[in-house]
């Protein structure tokens, strides 16, 4: 037996093949229309309550130590000293019978000066928007809310790695007063990259930077390097790539294992970062070896991101809220405790 049109709905057509199966059509007409059927239609639909937010990461809080507090200020000030002794530290203080003198210590003191600046992000919300925010059970003023803090969190990145150029200030990978910026030795393949380098020729790179940047430190146990800045790609690289065939460690272990900072005492940190990726000369991949501690380098947070006022905008039927933070530049203190190495 086979029919077919055997009717219509408000909900759409039915047919009927053959063997009697009945099937509907989901199509509408416009008396279903008319009658609530297109209602009915969109709320047979399953709604998933997860926002996808943008694909974004900042590192910034892991790669420097972050102080809070100082206020709305335009600066932030650091002292220094420096220590001389007449005739030096040598034979001077050595004395005798009969001597009528001894060596007089000085002390020269002086102070640097950071720039600080002000963040500022606005948030408005149509009065409109948030009566209709109450029919499908959401907040569009937290919503925007998480857009501040992602564009905050974005500004800090930038701020904290390669600084804000309009205003010329420089992060930590960009600082023109670092120890020095070499580039990679030459490997057993001619080229510079780690992807075409030993093991050992790798490492060879990391005490280099390491053993270079205590040595411009007066080789002070308190300032060996203990943080290492890479690109992505290299970093993925001595993380997953074994040392040999046969072996079960990768060539981040045995780093890990054999750098300067860990035969001395000291703890070693390798991590990632994208504003390392080009950042070299040439527009090369750089490596950033420092001494992450406050005495060494540091930012500040002076006033943290916080909502400072919210108010009733009735020209436009809305609600607009501002928020604001205050920050410092990257403060270097030691220009001898970070250095850059190139083309790996």
């Amino acid at each position: 037996m086979s029919f077919t049109n055997v009717g219509t709905t408000n909900a759409g057509v039915f047919t009927a093949s053959a063997g009697g199966a009945m099937t509907a059509v989901p199509t509408m007409d416009a008396g279903g229309i008319q009658t609530g059927g297109a209602f009915l239609v969109s709320e047979l639909e399953k709604r998933d309550p997860m926002i996808r937010k943008p694909l974004t990461s900042v590192t910034y809080p892991r790669d420097i130590v972050i102080q809070s507090g100082g206020g709305w200020v335009d600066y932030v000030s650091a002292m220094s000293v420096a220590y001389g002794l007449t005739g030096g530290a040598g034979a001077s203080p050595v004395t005798a019978g009969g001597s009528n003198g001894i060596p007089v210590v000085q002390a020269s003191v002086d102070k640097g000066v950071f720039k600080a600046h002000t963040f500022a992000a606005a948030l408005r919300v149509m009065w409109q928007d948030m009566q209709r925010a109450n029919y499908i059970g959401r907040s569009l003023d937290n919503l925007l809310q998480d857009g501040v803090r992602m564009a905050y969190d974005k500004h800090m990145d930038q701020n904290t790695y390669v600084g804000v150029e309009e205003y010329k200030t420089t992060g930590l990978v960009n600082r023109p007063d670092a120890t020095e910026t070499t580039a990679a030795a030459t490997g057993t393949s001619s080229g510079t990259a780690w992807s075409t380098k030993t093991p050992d020729q790798i490492l060879s790179d990391v005490n280099t930077a390491l053993l270079t940047v205590w040595a411009a430190n007066g080789y002070d146990l308190s300032a060996i390097p203990n943080h290492i800045l890479l690109p992505y790609e290299q970093y993925n690289y001595i993380m997953t790539t074994k040392v040999t065939d046969l072996a079960t460690e990768t060539i981040y272990d045995f780093l890990m294992k054999n750098n300067v900072a860990a035969k001395n005492g000291g703890d070693l940190f390798i991590g990632a970062t994208a504003w390392c990726k080009g950042a070299g000369t040439g527009s090369s991949d750089r490596m950033v070896v420092y001494v992450n501690h406050e005495r060494f380098v540091k930012e500040d947070e002076l006033v943290p991101l916080s909502r400072i006022m919210s108010q009733p905008n009735v020209e436009n039927v809305c609600y607009d809220t501002a928020y604001m933070a205050n920050i410092s530049e990257v403060q270097l203190f030691y220009p001898t405790s970070i250095l850059y190495m190139d083309k790996i």
